[in-house]
């Protein structure tokens, strides 16, 4: 019989702090450093499944808050699981819904058990705790399991911080003890601390004498400065094991991808590039742009005829902006399916780069493209 694939993380090139290579796991490969596309609500909106995967997607984001009111983590499992119900083979991440729970829910209350909170919905109660989360994950079939936590949201005093980092590390223990052992599956632990550096140093230590299959960054990119959250990034790095994945929650803007990968930040997430393609704005080679913008009415010019993205190199602007102002369904789709491709883009550059020992080249001319600007870049 052959042996089931084991979950890991191996290496192939460094620069500097920087790292690439791939995390392996039955349900395929995931190059890193890698940007996951979120799924909310098993669905990256706007996106067909293939085409998320078609842009080099090796593995996408589901949500445990959002799953489990709607539809049922229980009548996904019925269906089959997560990958099945939403017609995507490939690994999939849940986060564990704590920051939802913090972020959404009208009333809630916290304690050692878990949290009880009111749905965003309709107003039902239900209550979250550590074992449930993962149950919810589990029931889904995900790939790679979040252990539930405390967000706290910054700024904030580092009593309040403290307190919710040590919740977060028994938390942390307990949903090591639910999920139990799954060679081709991981549980991965989260870093809080809020701004302070010894509290995340202190967490960082505390989880990884855990022996978690990987260590997510968390209680960041929650409207902090970009300086705020490197420093933390870079208090949390020498505590973190090489072997393994780290995962920075929620990040973030094409800048803050490249200066986090510069630390040595492997994987990432954040609704950004989906969010801003249905609101009329694009990120691009030459940065970002708002479709709305009544510049762009008469502008036959593709976004990028150099990209491989059919909607970059396919439609004028003109025709986007008239998507846009018309708030056609089409503009929506269009837009992220740029956005989408110009950060998977963006991903392959870094890892060619590492690969290539020629980061900080990358990445100063990538800054440069972002600064010129489009207009002085198709003439």
């Amino acid at each position: 019989m052959t042996e089931p694939i084991a979950f890991g993380l191996y290496i192939r090139a460094t620069h500097g702090a920087a790292r690439t290579g791939e995390i392996r796991m039955p349900r395929g490969v995931i190059r890193t450093p890698a940007f996951m596309p979120v799924g909310t609500a098993a669905t990256v909106k706007g996106m067909y499944p293939a085409q998320v995967k078609a842009l080099g997607a090796d593995v996408v984001l589901g949500n445990t808050y959002h799953l489990m009111l709607r539809p049922s983590a229980e009548r996904i499992a019925r269906l089959g699981g997560l990958h099945s119900f939403m017609n995507w083979p490939h690994p999939i991440l849940t986060d564990s819904g704590g920051f939802q729970v913090m972020s959404l829910s009208q009333l809630r209350k916290i304690t050692e058990k878990g949290v009880t909170f009111q749905s965003h919905i309709d107003g039902s109660k239900h209550e979250l705790t550590p074992e449930r989360s993962v149950e919810i994950q589990n029931l889904l079939g995900s790939d790679i399991v979040m252990q539930f936590d405390e967000c706290v949201s910054l700024p904030c005093e580092d009593a309040a911080a403290e307190k919710a980092m040590h919740l977060s590390l028994r938390w942390a223990e307990r949903c090591q003890n639910a999920f139990g052992e799954h060679p081709g599956r991981a549980l991965f632990a989260i870093v809080q601390g809020g701004a302070s550096v010894a509290l995340r140093e202190q967490s960082a230590r505390s989880l990884v004498a855990m022996d978690f299959k990987g260590y997510a960054i968390g209680g960041l990119a929650v409207g902090e400065p970009q300086e705020v959250m490197l420093a933390m990034i870079e208090a949390v790095e020498p505590f973190l094991p090489q072997d393994k994945p780290r995962y920075l929650m929620g990040v973030g803007t094409p800048d803050d991808i490249c200066q986090a990968v510069r630390r040595g930040v492997d994987m990432f997430d954040c609704v950004m590039p989906t969010r801003a393609g249905r609101h009329g704005q694009i990120f691009t080679r030459f940065g970002r742009m708002n479709l709305r913008n009544a510049r762009f009415a008469d502008d036959s010019r593709p976004v990028d005829p150099a990209s491989a993205c059919a909607a970059a190199n396919g439609y004028s602007r003109a025709y986007l902006h008239h998507l846009v102002k018309c708030d056609e369904m089409l503009g929506k789709m269009l837009l992220t399916w740029i956005n989408l491709a110009y950060y998977q883009d963006l991903m392959a550059g870094l890892r060619t780069a590492i690969a290539a020992g020629s980061l900080d080249d990358f990445i100063a001319e990538t800054q440069e493209g972002w600064t010129r600007g489009p207009d002085d870049s198709l003439t």
